[in-house]
């Protein structure tokens, strides 16, 4: 048999403060994920229906339909109108989703005075950002 769940409510029928920060959190983390998602979604289909008006109105001169290999190149394509570019920002917001939702967690970790998960949060941090530098480094 199951133990009962831990009650979500104090007495006098108001969630005690510490579930409060913790439901708070992952709604803002939960608003993160999905924002990021979706906002990706929309840039990459914004790209898509752009290529593909280039194709149909033979715009096809100022469209280099290489790929962008760098975020200044993602920007300076996107600046320029260039649909491949605006799907590679689409991506870019996609790949930096869970890592703007790791930093949330941290700043929510310290807030709460969690030492441990802060320092944990962080680290898997530096790793995301270390292995965004050595894939950079690595071509």
């Amino acid at each position: 048999m199951r133990d009962a769940p831990p009650p979500t409510r104090s007495p006098n029928g108001t969630p005690p403060p510490r579930d409060v920060l913790t439901r708070r959190t992952d709604l803002i983390i939960s608003d993160v994920l999905r924002g990021g998602v979706l906002l990706s979604a929309a840039i990459i289909m914004l790209g898509v229906v752009l290529l593909f008006a280039h194709i149909l109105l033979g715009h096809r001169a100022p469209v280099t339909y290489q790929i962008p290999r760098t975020a200044a190149s993602v920007l300076q394509g996107v600046l320029q109108g260039d649909p491949v570019s605006v799907i590679a920002l689409g991506l870019l917001v996609l790949l930096a989703t869970p890592v703007v939702r790791v930093g949330v967690s941290l700043v929510t970790f310290a807030l709460e005075g969690d030492r441990l998960y802060t320092a944990i949060t962080a680290l898997v941090l530096l790793i995301l950002l270390l292995s965004f530098l050595a894939g950079r480094a690595g071509g």
